[in-house]
Parts: C-alpha cells; structure tokens; sequence
C-alpha cells in the first residue's frame, strides 16, 4: 500500500496542500509534492488539486492555473485515465481546465460561507468514492465566496442522467448551486470535483465534527493497489 505515490500540487496561494498531504500520508499512501512551474508529474498514480486562492483569484478562480506549466502535463494525464480530486479551488481549476463541465461562480448571497456541511454520496462508483454507499449522508467543512456551481441546461441535464453528480448538498444549499450540486465526475470517473473539503474531516484532533472525508482517500488507495 506504501507504494502507491499521490501528487499534491501547489499554485502560488495555494492554503489546503499540507493538510490534503497528510490526509494522503493518513490513508497509507505517500504524499508527493508537485510545484506549478514544473511540467514533471514525477510519475504519481494520482493528483490531488487542493484548495486556496491560487494566483490571488485574479480574473477569476481558477483561470490563470490552467495555464500553468504543471497543467499541461496534467491535463493530457487526465484525459487518460489519470485519477484526479480537485477541492474547492482545486475543482474550479478543473472546471477552468475543461477537465469538468460547468463554473463555480460567486455564492448566491454574495458572502463567504464557512461551515460544517451535510452532502450525500450520490455516485460511488468513481475513483474517489468507492470507499461510500450510494446515498450515504456525510459532513464535511465547507469554505469558500465563489462555489455556486452552474451550467447550461443540457450540461445539466447529461449530468444528471449519466450519473455523474457525486454529491449533492443537504440540510440547505449554501452557496446557490443549481440541482444542489456539490460536486460532479468526469465521464470516466477518473476525475472529480467538490466544493467541500474531505481532507479537514480525516481525524479527531482537527476538531472536524467528522472523520467522513477519510473514504477519498482510502477509495483511491484501494483502487491504485488493486490496479
């Protein structure tokens, strides 16, 4: 299990990459360090975009990470079969990056939401989810001004019918997200995106009202050992 080797990337205001580094190393694997100037994925089984204000959110959030040197290796690798999580401004570099439908855009009330947040599991057939049941009721913290997902009506629409909504808001949307979207899959499920982040709810000590985002980290782990 020590083997499988997962790349935590850093961007310039990146905030989130150690804790989603331990949250790596806790599931057992090793945490790899992936710097946005280089175009090396030094040969990961995976990649983990975690969440910050990467570039000041200039422009927009995300729009000027997707041109990073590091995203054009990672784009391709993606589209491969490369297993992918992007948190919070991970998942709105995703989107950026056409590796995911849709744009995060500014919360419906127009204010930060910082908050512990009920989602259910509503896909755990992916890379990232298979550690969960369908319909599984879990809390993660959420964090973020610009989280409101939104797409076209046929975006939303194949979303929706090909399974690939991964987990849906409860207990009240918080930031506006259309269908209650808190976040989605590629059509392989190799890639996913969530507003909510996984990697603050792995241990007790955190003071997290949850260990549930455990399940991304062990899923992946899972499926790289037994590939």
């Amino acid at each position: 299990m020590s083997a499988a080797r997962v790349g935590v990337v850093t961007f310039p205001g990146t905030l989130d990459d150690q804790d989603a580094a331990r949250a790596v190393r806790l599931a057992g694997a090793e945490a790899v360090p992936l710097w946005h100037a280089e175009r090396d994925l030094k040969g990961v089984d995976a990649v983990f975009l975690p969440g910050g204000f990467s570039y000041g959110d200039y422009l927009r959030c995300g729009a000027i990470s997707r041109f990073a040197p590091l995203m054009e290796e990672l784009v391709p690798a993606a589209r491969d079969g490369l297993p992918v999580l992007g948190t919070c401004n991970g998942f709105q570099i995703l989107c950026e990056a056409h590796l995911l439908p849709g744009a995060l855009t500014r919360n419906q009330g127009l204010h930060y939401v910082c908050r512990d947040q009920r989602v259910q599991v509503v896909n755990a057939d992916t890379a990232w989810t298979a550690e969960y049941e369908t319909g599984q009721e879990i809390v993660l913290p959420v964090k973020h001004g610009e989280g409101r997902y939104v797409a076209d009506a046929r975006t939303l629409e194949a979303l929706e019918s090909e399974g690939r909504v991964v987990f849906r808001y409860l207990g009240g949307n918080p930031n506006g997200s259309l269908n209650d979207i808190a976040g989605i899959t590629s059509e392989a499920g190799n890639v996913v995106g969530l507003m909510p982040h996984p990697e603050h709810a792995v241990e007790e000590l955190t003071g997290a009202p949850s260990v549930d985002g455990r399940g991304f980290f062990t899923s992946i782990l899972k499926k790289l050992v037994n590939a």
